[in-house]
């Protein structure tokens, strides 16, 4: 379904993208593009992954940061700059402005990862901790550069945000001149935006796809509505792509420009991430695996060649744990039962044999005892299993039926 408004906006244009790219010379990175042929089997055509998880700083966000903090006026410059972010934004204004010479404050939440504050911190940012949501924090950056005339940089709300960004999309039609489909993660907008300012100047007939998680999807209503729309309590994993409101300057590109806003699922985005990680060797956060989900959720629907765009590898280790579990459960090769059997000596091993039988690998087991519900002589078991696929979870669950394990759970 096409978005495009009747009278286009064109706040930012291809010159301003090419100026961008000349200005990001020796700064950010070429990133490569990786052919995907598990991803290409599927699609029934080529895809290939533009890697921003290789950028520096983990993400696109460099681009946009270091395009609109160079823009500034000397007197702007000296005054500093101020941002708020949970983590690619912050560290993309923190190394841009250590490369121009700008001090920076970056106010994040309280509860933000600790390896993404450390990194901003690396990168040369003053950090300050603020609130518990962005909400709170982006309000702090706010009040900051009221009181103090610094230059509050907006994460994807402003013309060369958005212009620097769109270097992604002239890179993709370098690397792969014969694309059809683009598809891009969408927050803010910025990313998408400037992709499709840049792409659809030179090649008006690829088509651009845009991505939301389903928990935090305020473009589709948005566009519906003629007017950004914002979306109560957005929620999802993908933090990078969690934006409760389309930014102003973007929404008018997007609805001139993107032809399609499509939405996945915290389950589709978490067989993404790992099928990024095990079949490409590539870390990507939630947000960049976006497109890859889009692709696994209706292959047929995207004709190639396919540039799918990895905007950020910024994941933390602790999350990255439990979407990995969340990824192989939605896959099938993660099993988590419940059963009762007879509490006595060699009951265990006994059980565990039969699932040594099946291939079924053992990765933790709990005991229960005590619940009132249990017999005597019972004790319920919780096992988490790895597996081999949906098929192969039938089979673990026929063999312990059979094996006269009441399977509760």
């Amino acid at each position: 379904m096409s978005y495009r408004t009747a009278a286009p906006v064109a706040p930012v244009t291809l010159d301003d993208v090419r100026g961008a790219q000349k200005m990001l010379s020796g700064v950010a990175r070429v990133t490569a593009m990786e052919g995907s042929r598990h991803l290409s089997q599927l699609v029934g055509a080529p895809v290939h992954l533009k890697c921003e998880n290789l950028q520096r700083t983990g993400s696109f966000k460099l681009r946009g940061a270091y395009v609109r903090i160079a823009g500034l006026l000397p007197e702007q410059r000296a005054a500093g700059v101020v941002a708020a972010s949970a983590g690619n934004h912050a560290q993309g204004v923190a190394l841009a402005s250590s490369l121009l010479g700008v001090h920076a404050t970056v106010f994040m939440p309280k509860g933000a990862p600790l390896p993404k504050i450390s990194a901003t911190r690396d990168y040369g940012a003053e950090v300050r901790l603020h609130g518990q949501v962005v909400d709170e924090t982006l309000a702090a950056a706010q009040e900051y550069a009221e009181r103090t005339g610094a230059v509050f940089i907006h994460p994807f709300d402003h013309p060369d945000v958005i212009a620097g960004q769109g270097t992604v999309g002239l890179e993709i039609l370098e690397q792969c001149p014969e694309v059809r489909t683009v598809v891009v993660g969408i927050g803010g907008g910025g990313l998408a935006a400037g992709i499709a300012v840049a792409v659809k100047a030179l090649r008006p007939d690829v088509r651009i796809v845009g991505v939301q998680a389903e928990g935090a999807a305020a473009y589709p209503p948005s566009l519906a509505a003629g007017r950004p729309v914002a979306v109560e309590h957005p929620s999802t994993m993908a933090d990078g792509i969690k934006v409760g409101r389309p930014g102003d300057v973007p929404f008018g590109i997007v609805g001139d420009l993107v032809d399609e806003v499509r939405t996945v699922t915290e389950d589709e985005l978490s067989t993404a991430l790992l099928l990024c990680l095990e079949r490409a060797k590539l870390v990507v956060e939630p947000a960049g695996a976006s497109p890859v989900a889009a692709l696994l959720s209706e292959p047929g629907a995207f004709a190639g060649p396919v540039a799918a765009v990895l905007s950020g590898g910024n994941v933390d280790p602790v999350l990255m744990q439990g979407v990995l579990r969340h990824g192989m459960a939605a896959q099938g090769r993660y099993l988590a039962v419940r059963l009762r059997l007879t509490d006595r000596p060699g009951a265990l091993a006994t059980l565990l044999g039969v699932l040594s039988v099946v291939d079924a690998n053992v990765l933790d087991v709990s005991h229960v005892r005590t619940d009132p519900r249990l017999g005597l002589t019972e004790a319920e078991v919780e096992l988490h299993l790895e597996t081999k696929g949906p098929e192969h979870c039938v089979e673990v669950g026929r063999a312990l039926r059979e094996a006269g394990y009441p399977v509760i759970g």
